[in-house]
């Protein structure tokens, strides 16, 4: 999945292009209108993170002149303050969905998802959606997880130490890598939340099964693979 982000905060520009590269979208990242409306000119995305606030030209007129062009490509406003105006216009142009900021990043995920699932994403790359080990199944478009053909409902963190886990299957990962790769960048928990998320994991996928995936390497991480 291609993503194009148009923030003029550099930090924050920064840190949403990487945690979107964490999972595994592709991401081209901007800091002013003029140039967003460059990139989509030449480029196909499955969705757009745009800040309403840019210098030059602002976020809404790149949503207008988008829209204009017949560019169908879902768009996610980012808005430094809740403001009905600002949401109501911004609708009206065209957007599909809109985060005021401060945001947590699981959330920004989660509506890129479903609106990636509501539009009509442009052609892949042949990249493979399902990831598998042993009986188990993870479609990464959907965020669905089968068991022994049964399906089995996540949390969306849940997920996300999952997806992480059968992206790297027989590799040994510490909670360090872990709690960087799924977490938020406001995230300030506890070290022992890996632990709690990867108890939740055991109890929902192999829990009632010969095989266990998710393994303790101690003193190291988890690794997720079959058994010996």
């Amino acid at each position: 999945m291609r993503v194009l982000v148009v923030e003029d905060e550099v930090n924050l520009l920064t840190i949403i292009k990487k945690r979107l590269q964490r999972e595994y979208y592709s991401v081209d990242a901007c800091a002013d209108g003029k140039e967003a409306l460059d990139f989509a000119e030449v480029t196909a995305y499955d969705a757009v993170i745009l800040d309403i606030m840019l210098p030059g030209i602002s976020g809404l007129e790149v949503l207008r002149k988008l829209r204009a062009e017949g560019n169908p490509v879902p768009v996610l406003l980012l808005t430094a303050k809740d403001s009905i105006e600002d949401r109501v216009r911004g609708l009206d142009l065209g957007a599909d969905d809109y985060l005021v900021k401060p945001f947590a990043f699981e959330e920004l995920l989660a509506r890129i998802r479903v609106m990636i699932r509501r539009g009509v994403p442009c052609e892949s790359s042949g990249e493979v959606n399902v990831l598998e080990a042993a009986d188990l199944k993870v479609d990464t478009k959907s965020h669905q997880v089968w068991r022994g053909g049964q399906q089995i409902e996540l949390s969306s963190r849940e997920y996300a130490v999952l997806e992480y886990l059968m992206r790297n299957q027989g590799i040994v990962l510490s909670r360090r890598a872990i709690e960087e790769h799924v977490w938020s960048y406001d995230y300030m928990g506890g070290s022992n939340m890996i632990d709690v998320y990867i108890r939740y994991l055991r109890k929902k996928l192999d829990d009632g099964f010969e095989e266990k995936l998710i393994h303790t390497v101690r003193g190291s991480g988890y690794v997720l693979r079959r058994d010996s």
